[in-house]
Order: structure tokens, then C-alpha cells, then sequence
């Protein structure tokens, strides 16, 4: 999930893939196509660019609570992570966490599951190869400059 603004990368954690009938990791695969078709509607990055770590847990390998809100989680619990480059604002963020909820409605995901974070940081942060800074070397273009 570079050349657009702020580029996103993600991480993205559910419990036990395997349960679903499908074969392992096709049930995170689809996920991880929902949460990155929220990511271009809402933050307008190309399709190509699009990095995801996902990942299988035993569902009692993940601890996800309600944070006080009462409401519970189901084994359909899907954690994301956006690694991103800060200067998007609340309300750009807000509208990422409803797009995403709903592009994985139709995966059988309710609201309660979608646990995302987005963690900001700046150009001088990020190396796509070679062991360099391509946007403080001059390869990318900073994004929003």
C-alpha cells in the first residue's frame, strides 16, 4: 500500500484462516484486497503500490478487546495496521476506517472486527530497496511537497 501522497503500507492480522474452508490464506488475501481497495478510493494511491504483510493466528493468539465500548468480537476479527507518512487529516482517516469496514462487509466482517491503527511517520523513515532512503536521495518524489 512511492510516489503518491504519504504512501500507506500495511499490516494486516486475523485469526485462523484455515477454519473457513478455503485454502490457507485465501481468506486474508481477500482481505487484504478489501482494506487496500479502501485505501485508493479514500487516499487515492495507485493500484500497483501496495505493500501488505498478512498474517495467521490462532484465534487464542490474538487478545482484542471492546476498549470499554460494550461490544463483542467475533473469530471473524481482522487487525490493520496503515504505516503511512503523516499530514492526513481527521477526517480523510475517518473516512478510511468506515471504507474499509465496508469493503469487508461483503467478506461476512462486521463493524465490531475491524480493529485498524495508523501509524505516521516521515520521508526520512522509509527505504523501498538497496538499503536507501529513496525519497531523501531524490528517487521519489515526497509526497504532499
Amino acid at each position: 500500500m512511492s510516489v503518491w501522497p504519504f504512501g500507506p503500507r500495511g499490516r494486516l492480522g486475523r485469526p485462523g484462516f484455515r477454519r473457513w474452508g478455503q485454502g490457507p490464506g485465501e481468506r486474508g488475501e481477500q482481505s487484504g484486497d478489501a482494506a487496500h481497495r479502501g485505501i485508493v478510493d479514500v487516499l487515492e494511491v495507485p493500484e500497483r503500490d501496495r505493500f501488505q504483510v498478512i498474517t495467521e493466528h490462532d484465534a487464542d493468539h490474538i487478545i482484542a478487546l471492546d476498549a470499554g465500548l460494550g461490544f463483542e468480537r467475533t473469530d471473524q476479527l481482522v487487525m490493520i495496521q496503515i504505516f503511512t507518512q503523516a499530514g492526513r487529516t481527521t477526517e480523510v482517516k475517518q473516512q478510511l476506517f468506515r471504507t474499509i469496514a465496508k469493503q469487508l462487509e461483503p467478506l461476512g466482517i462486521a463493524g465490531e472486527d475491524v480493529f485498524i491503527g495508523i501509524i505516521e511517520n516521515g520521508p526520512q523513515d522509509w527505504s523501498f530497496g538497496f538499503g536507501r532512503a529513496q525519497y531523501v536521495e531524490g528517487d521519489l518524489a515526497v509526497p504532499g511537497r
